[in-house]
């Protein structure tokens, strides 16, 4: 299947207003990979569209990365996604002229190809030579010229796009595609569910010279495994993504490693609604890198849990990380589930076993503690929880059990209450923190603040009466929460602590291995190291 497009499944698309930063953008893909696609339409107008295939026709000459490329030309018409507003002749020609100037691949959108008169499409879209040389296709007759183009000397891609959904029958269109006999047939649609994305990727792994696209932030993971599926190509973004849910050409080759991703590639991933923020995905491909696990660590955003489910099974899914909101309704659809999880209510880790049976567990409380203990005794300290959810639920469990007096506040009263009598501790209302109540530490469990919106803090300065802080939010890694508390000279804990000793146990759940917890740790702080360097030059 790499043949069919050279040694590089992975396909850097370069999308540029200005000639200069198109160059810029395929100088830098070629860097990662040998196949690119150049967004021809994403240039201002024609002529400067023919400039860049003269300039590119001379660099080919004299820049061996770029004549060793494979590039694939596009110069998608507005009506098919992109933003050509040319005539479909006017776009023939363009892809010929990139062809002559070294694109090894054309690929024209099937609206195009269906406006085109069946002389047009054989005299100027015929790849000579070429064994899946494309006929006569539908369209109005027009009188025939004079004298016919010089055949392309490249092969074709045919190409649908819908960015409002995926086609209930997939079959009636690729059959529609295949009738214009070109030589590979590319299908990206619009997934509103992981069943969808998983239908357009069957599509690839029944026929060869497919490329399955499903576009989305729902189809990412799908995206990233029509690889492992046998689509002939996946698309990644060099500095424009060009469609929803198009991963960075970066995070494909490093991150997801997805040019080895084959049928026996152990998949895993973080389900939760949102789940951009995540960096689960760093720090355990991280870890399954260092210790030469031959997998893939994938976020999955779930909307629906029955839909991943129910895609657990096609995608070979292994296990699985759970954040929220999903944490307390994953319980209801488990085979069987650990005892310390099944008394917290709450589980951030699923092993699949056997035949699709569901194991649950939960590594927050480990998490916790380990975070916690380090700073102070905990048995007999007096503990404010903020927050009634999944990850309070841990949080509750692990302090309570070390012995901890457990004070729960959380917006809905009633949650607070149910929680505090779960692990024999007590209910207070917010107005007891603003009334000067004193603990030994306050331990944030809401969002509030989570990237990205850092500036947001779920407690005032005045309410912070205690000799430590804890906020479970990671990232950003100084939150507004923990900045209030140092200005007021209390001690702060940073949720990295815990999200990094979860994470190991999550991973030798996963894999029954010893965490490699220092790189584990060294991914998550430079991506956060990063963001802080980025904050600062605002």
């Amino acid at each position: 299947m790499a043949a069919l497009f050279g040694r590089d499944r992975i396909c850097g698309v370069v999308a540029a207003v200005a000639p200069r930063d198109m160059f810029r953008q395929l100088a830098a893909a070629l860097h990662s990979t040998s196949t690119v696609e150049l967004r021809l339409d994403y240039l201002r107008d024609s002529r400067e569209i023919r400039d860049v295939l003269a300039q590119l026709s001379e660099f080919r000459r004299v820049v061996p990365r770029i004549a060793r490329a494979t590039l694939i030309a596009t110069c998608r018409r507005k009506d098919a996604g992109g933003k050509f507003r040319g005539s479909p002749a006017a776009q023939l020609d363009l892809l010929r002229l990139a062809a002559k100037s070294g694109c090894a691949w054309l690929d024209l959108e099937i609206e195009t190809a269906a406006a085109l008169s069946a002389q047009e499409w054989s005299e100027r879209a015929s790849p000579a030579g070429s064994p899946g040389s494309p006929q006569p296709g539908p369209g109005p007759q027009r009188r025939r010229r004079a004298q016919a183009p010089a055949p392309v000397k490249a092969r074709w891609m045919i190409s649908h796009h819908d960015f409002r959904a995926t086609p209930a029958q997939l079959k009636p269109l690729l059959a529609r595609m295949v009738r214009l006999r070109a030589d590979a047939y590319k299908i990206a649609t619009q997934a509103k569910s992981l069943r969808e994305a998983v239908r357009v990727c069957e599509l690839a792994h029944r026929h060869h010279d497919v490329v399955a696209v499903p576009m989305g932030e729902l189809g990412l993971p799908a995206r990233i495994l029509a690889l492992r599926g046998g689509s002939a190509l996946a698309y990644a973004s060099v500095e424009t993504a060009t469609a929803p849910g198009q991963a960075s050409l970066a995070d494909m080759k490093t991150l997801y490693r997805a040019d080895s991703i084959d049928a026996q590639t152990h998949v895993y991933g973080v389900i939760g609604d949102p789940i951009g923020h995540s960096l689960s995905p760093v720090m355990q491909n991280a870890a399954l890198r260092a210790r030469k696990v031959h997998g893939v660590f994938l976020p999955f955003r779930v909307t629906d849990l029955r839909d991943f489910l129910r895609a657990i099974e096609p995608m070979g899914v292994r296990g699985f990380s759970v954040t929220l909101p999903h944490k307390a309704r994953i319980l209801g659809y488990l085979d069987e589930c650990d005892p310390l999880a099944a008394d917290i209510g709450a589980v951030n880790t699923v092993v699949v076993r056997g035949a699709g049976k569901l194991y649950g567990y939960n590594t927050d409380y480990t998490g916790v503690l380990h975070a916690m203990q380090k700073r102070i005794k905990l048995r007999g300290a007096r503990v404010l929880l903020f927050g009634a959810g999944g990850s309070a639920r841990a949080a509750a469990f692990a302090l309570a059990r070390a012995g901890a007096s457990v004070l729960v506040c959380a917006r809905r009263a009633a949650r607070a209450s149910e929680l505090a009598r779960a692990v024999g501790g007590e209910a207070i209302p917010r107005r007891a923190l603003r009334g000067g109540a004193q603990f030994d530490a306050i331990v944030n469990a809401t969002p509030v603040g989570m990237y990205p919106h850092p500036d947001a803090s779920p407690l005032s300065a005045a309410e912070l009466n205690c000799r430590v802080v804890f906020d479970l939010i990671y990232r950003p890694r100084k939150t507004r929460l923990l900045q209030l508390a140092a200005q007021r000279g209390i001690e702060t804990i940073s949720g990295l602590e815990m999200f990094v000793a979860q994470g190991a146990a999550q991973f030798e759940i996963f894999t029954g291995m010893r965490p490699p917890v220092a790189a584990m740790r060294r991914a998550v702080e430079s991506v956060l190291q990063r963001e802080e360097k980025e904050r600062s030059k605002r």
